[in-house]
């Protein structure tokens, strides 16, 4: 038996008026899935005609009023509707022509001149010939007056050559006197003659290559006569001998290790420290013959001590006391660095009267050169002499600290830098930096 099934019946046609669609487009929501689209009664379509001819009415009229705007199209595509005509340009205004609508005629400005320039081979900013001035194709350049005079020179002969007859004649003499002195002038005044290019190298460096050992370690060994070449001492630095010399160097040599010596030396009056002209520096006075007797260091008087002494804290010509010559860099800068620490001594003698306010200056609230000092420790040794303690140095530093108070410096003698002192050391002589003393 066949299944039954359900007749439907047929849907209207789909109105085809323009109005028909333009309310159906205007009324009708779009369906969702599954929803059902209700049908518009007569009343909602005669009030959504009515609407669209108000609409189409308002539209009409306004572009009645507008005139020259054409109507708005109606259609919902965006191709359809005409497109509005350009507006016409409006003249340029000028910026002090306010609000007037003329507009002020524009400046007519002048054409520019064509750029000079200048011709080919003249600098611009001196006007000097910078290159030859251009000539025609294939034409020779003029000579210069250099080559007119090489030109009317006469050419020199050459010279002829050596034959077996020039050879076995005897050379005169003004050309054995030149091939004597090669290096002398037209006005007989001898020159240095030059160092020839293969020369012998130094001792020092045969040595230094021989015993692996150092340049300066072979130039105290030389200097202290531990060297022979060839059976002869050579103390003398820089000597140059040939390398096939032979070399003996003593025992003592390599025993001896390089060693930093710090010298302490009593300076006398009236001797500069450093070195002056028309005065004898304090450091010619160490000599063996100088060192004090009762020095009881291990070290020997050799020369290489005297090699690059520096001196670490100066005493002016009016001042005695200690000095101190070191090797050592460390030493030299806890001395005499910025930033030391270390305490000088002094014995000075002076003249006048110190009052109680005077003694509290001295040992703090004074400046030089609108610098304030560092405190320092000054007291009376006995009725004529004053005892310093400073911590820094500076120039005439005491002279200038008793003048402020109203006193006037006699003597000035140090005794002690950090915790070495002069001691018994008389004037004039020196001795070594013990092992048990530091800086």
């Amino acid at each position: 038996m066949p299944r039954p099934t359900l007749k439907l019946p047929a849907k209207p046609a789909p109105a085809t008026t323009e109005a028909d669609s333009e309310s159906r487009s205007f009324s009708r929501k779009p369906a969702r899935a599954g929803a059902k689209v209700p049908k518009q009664s007569a009343a909602q379509r005669a009030s959504s005609d009515a609407a669209k001819a108000a609409r189409l009415a308002a539209a009409a009229e306004r572009t009645a009023k507008a005139g020259d705007r054409p109507p708005r199209a109606t259609s919902r595509f965006k191709d359809e509707a005409p497109r509005r005509p350009a507006r016409p340009a409006e003249p340029a205004r000028s910026e002090t022509s306010g609000n007037s609508e003329t507009p002020h005629p524009r400046e007519v400005r002048a054409p520019e001149r064509p750029k000079a320039y200048p011709k080919r081979g003249i600098a611009r900013s001196t006007g000097a010939r910078a290159l030859p001035p251009a000539r025609p194709y294939g034409e020779r350049p003029a000579p210069r007056a250099d080559q007119e005079r090489r030109s009317a020179a006469p050419r020199v002969q050459p010279r002829p050559q050596p034959t077996v007859e020039s050879a076995l004649k005897p050379i005169p003499e003004h050309l054995q006197a030149r091939n004597a002195a090669p290096y002398a002038t037209a006005s007989d005044e001898a020159r240095t003659p030059r160092r020839p290019l293969n020369e012998p190298p130094r001792l020092a460096k045969q040595i230094s290559e021989m015993c692996q050992c150092s340049r300066r370690e072979a130039d105290e060994w030389i200097e202290n006569g531990w060297v022979r070449v060839d059976g002869v001492v050579v103390s003398t630095l820089g000597t140059r001998v040939h390398p096939n010399a032979k070399i003996e160097i003593q025992e003592e040599a390599s025993k001896h290790q390089t060693e930093s010596v710090t010298i302490l030396l009593n300076k006398p009056l009236d001797m500069a420290s450093g070195k002056t002209e028309g005065s004898e520096a304090a450091l010619q006075l160490i000599r063996p013959e100088n060192r004090w007797a009762e020095d009881e260091t291990r070290f020997n008087f050799k020369p290489t001590h005297l090699r690059g002494l520096a001196l670490a804290g100066k005493l002016d010509p009016e001042s005695t006391g200690m000095l101190v010559f070191t090797q050592e860099g460390s030493v030299a800068r806890r001395i005499t660095g910025d930033d030391t620490r270390l305490e000088k001594e002094y014995m000075v003698r002076v003249e006048g009267e110190l009052s109680p306010e005077g003694l509290k200056l001295l040992n703090h609230g004074l400046a030089l050169d609108d610098v304030k000092l560092k405190r320092a420790q000054v007291s009376w040794q006995n009725e004529q002499q004053l005892r310093f303690v400073l911590h820094e140095s500076k120039k005439r530093q005491i002279q200038r600290m008793c003048e402020l108070v109203g006193l006037r410096v006699t003597s000035i003698k140090r005794i002690r830098i950090g915790s070495v002192s002069l001691g018994k050391l008389p004037a004039g002589q020196w001795r070594y930096l013990r092992e048990n003393e530091r800086f």
